[in-house]
């Protein structure tokens, strides 16, 4: 069987689309399919509609929701524990990733052609600012963290149970799933696909979200910050040594009349912007192993209902 996870956050106006493709999707498949929804903490109707409409689909189903909005990668988290299937995929609510690509997943898993799936967006709708922004992260990222990530970036993936197994064992706090899953290695095989253009609602996916993202992605997987606030700081130590030996031999020579308070006021402006930044960056890293030590759950199941084609509904 194939578990397909979808992490549900304001997605209330696509929803209707989204359980017609799903009824489309399972014919394709060659498995029996599992729907896990995860209602991470939606305001809107989101369980109330799921709730009345799951019982009456011809796929077994389970909801989850979560006690509070925990993020999307906890959301899959949570979705991925709970789910019973051999195989399983990962597919956002919104449908701007085509379902023609749980099908592609599902067969190359099945025929063991690779242990972990990737989508890989060849092109995308979105607007231009944040497509170029997107474009310059992934960019950055595949530049100086890790190199096997595709240029696009990676939205949605599928996997085997022993890959399931190894990523949900990594208890880590403010992480990202997706470089979680290169880390861990495995055989991999990617699929591009056309992003869509979003048809219903708006995208809960702010730009507040999307700066959280990437510095999770940056500060749990390379020490690069430090290094380069190291090399900064070298590099402004021996720049001011210099000039230290430059200012003694001017002033040994009587080429300097009047000693000037500008420089030394650039300096300390400089440096202590630079120290500033430098514990920002240290902080970063004792806030990531704080979380870490604490141990909390990433995130809290306030109810789980099963539905079974034949049996109904149970809840948990």
């Amino acid at each position: 069987m194939l578990s397909l996870v979808i992490p549900i956050y304001k997605n209330e106006e696509n929803l209707d689309r989204l359980l017609a493709e799903l009824e489309k999707l399972q014919p394709r498949l060659p498995d029996p399919l599992e729907v896990v929804f995860v209602v991470d903490g939606s305001p809107d109707a989101c369980e109330q509609i799921l709730l009345a409409r799951l019982p009456t689909l011809p796929f077994r189903s389970q909801l989850i929701s979560l006690s509070r909005n925990f993020g999307s990668f906890s959301a899959i988290a949570a979705g991925l524990e709970v789910s019973t299937g051999g195989y399983f995929a990962v597919i956002a609510a919104d449908l701007q990733e085509p379902p023609e690509l749980i099908v592609q997943f599902a067969e190359a898993l099945r025929n063991d052609d690779a242990d972990i799936v990737f989508g890989v967006r060849a092109s995308r709708s979105d607007p231009w600012l944040s497509e170029l922004a997107s474009s310059m992260f992934w960019r950055l990222y595949r530049r100086f963290v890790i190199k096997d990530m595709p240029h696009g970036g990676v939205d949605i993936f599928g996997c085997t149970r022993r890959v399931r197994d190894h990523l949900l064992a990594l208890h880590e706090a403010n992480t990202n799933l997706i470089a979680l899953l290169f880390w861990l290695g495995f055989r991999r095989k990617f699929f591009p696909y056309a992003r869509q253009p979003r048809r219903e609602g708006r995208s809960a996916w702010t730009f507040a979200r999307k700066l959280q993202y990437s510095l999770n992605s940056i500060f749990n997987f390379t020490d690069l910050p430090i290094r380069f606030l190291l090399m900064t700081g070298l590099a402004g130590s021996a720049l001011a040594l210099l000039a230290a030996v430059i200012v003694i031999v001017f002033r040994v020579m009587g080429l300097i009349d009047v000693a000037g308070y500008t420089a030394i006021i650039l300096t300390i402006v400089f440096f202590g912007g630079l120290t500033t930044f430098g514990l920002g960056l240290i902080g970063q890293y004792l806030w990531l192993s704080l979380q870490n030590t604490r141990n909390r759950p990433n995130y809290v199941v306030r109810s789980a209902i099963v539905n079974e084609i034949e049996a109904g509904c149970d809840e948990l």
